[in-house]
């Protein structure tokens, strides 16, 4: 019986070697990752500085013709969406680039993370950010006197476009900076930025643009965000299934070429 015990006993503190299961590797990759986000000056300046003085810039100077209404109803949710993408693209596609130039990528590709667990890590460190943001930037409008007209079924609908966005935006980043060298990610996240700015219908109209565009600036993740969120936060409309298809179609196809083809050195 003693022996039998003693055998027990020593089982149980045998070492069993081994990966930790996905999700505790997911969890500690994304604690890292947002703590990196938050120490990173330029980073919180693009994603968090520019919505806002856009926002109010545009808000109380009639710079731009933005339709009736009160111009904070147009602008709020296309700032809401350049957040998301300012966020879940531009700063990770840049910050991830110049991990994979200095090494930073290399050492995670020799541990169990495999890369769809690097992409989710990202995105869940990308959605506490997102929090932060969509709270500035609501409190900010309402001071500027927005009031979304929400209800249950609107409120839904918005979360799920932010989180179809957040997902497709940051597999399109993981995309680009695991396949360019850091200083083409670099010029090219920030050109991106720049384009959809200017054609996603985020705080600019596009009703000026020639009507063969339009087709294709219908069909960028951008505008399906900013759109849909107008619609049933400044325009109290029913849900719609097209912003969703559009979003869940990039992200889809984000997520299986960046699983593909990112490269962590």
């Amino acid at each position: 019986m003693t022996e039998s015990r003693t055998g027990t006993a020593a089982d149980l503190f045998t070492p069993a070697p081994g990966a930790a299961p996905p999700h505790r590797m997911i969890a500690a990759q994304a604690a890292m990752e947002l703590r990196i986000m938050l120490r990173n000056g330029e980073q919180l300046l693009l994603t968090m500085v520019i919505p806002l003085l856009l926002l109010t810039g545009f808000s109380v100077t009639p710079v731009l013709d933005l339709g009736p209404g009160p111009r904070v109803d147009f602008l709020a949710p296309g700032v809401l969406a350049l957040a998301v993408l300012s966020t879940a693209f531009t700063g990770q596609a840049i910050g991830t680039g110049f991990e994979r130039r200095y090494g930073v990528l290399k050492r995670l590709g020799a541990t169990p993370l495999p890369r769809g667990g690097l992409l989710a890590a990202k995105t869940l460190a990308v959605l506490a950010v997102q929090l932060v943001q969509i709270a500035l930037i609501c409190a900010t409008a309402a001071a500027l006197g927005w009031r979304p007209q929400l209800d249950t079924a609107g409120t839904a609908y918005a979360v799920l476009l932010i989180l179809l966005a957040t997902a497709c935006f940051t597999a399109l980043a993981l995309l680009m900076a695991g396949t360019l060298r850091a200083e083409a990610t670099l010029a090219a996240a920030n050109l991106v930025y720049v384009v959809l700015l200017d054609l996603g219908r985020v705080v600019f109209p596009t009703g000026r643009l020639p009507q063969a565009v339009q087709p294709v600036v219908e069909a960028l993740p951008i505008t399906a965000l900013a759109e849909g969120l107008r619609g049933v936060l400044a325009e109290g409309a029913a849900p719609s299934l097209g912003p969703v298809a559009v979003l869940a179609a990039w992200a889809a196809v984000g997520a299986v070429l960046a699983a593909r083809l990112f490269r962590w050195e």
